[in-house]
């Protein structure tokens, strides 16, 4: 699949990018080079391949979310910008 100039100008409209007209040309030349590799891989026998997310199994461990205490509160608040007897201040923000 080959990529026009156009089509690589109306990409860099799209991503807010100025290019020259030596990028234009340079970026046409690598995206057409993308895509026709991309169509080697369609050419790929994928029958009876299962769809998958990652190539080796994942599994997430979660934990419980309690509450613990902190042995030294102290160190919580100790680069907030404002405190206030060990504990954050901030703005009001209701009346």
């Amino acid at each position: 699949m080959k990529i026009s100039k156009k089509d690589v100008e109306h990409v860099a409209w799209l991503a807010r990018l100025g290019l020259t007209e030596e990028e234009k040309e340079t970026f046409k030349e690598q995206l057409s080079r993308i895509l026709e590799y991309a169509e080697t891989i369609n050419k790929l026998p994928t029958e009876g391949v299962e769809p998958m997310t990652h190539a080796i199994p994942m599994k997430n461990i979660f934990r419980e979310d309690e509450a613990k205490p902190f042995k030294n509160p102290k160190l919580i608040v100790e680069n907030a910008p404002e405190q206030v007897e060990g504990m954050f201040k901030v703005p009001k923000i209701i009346e």
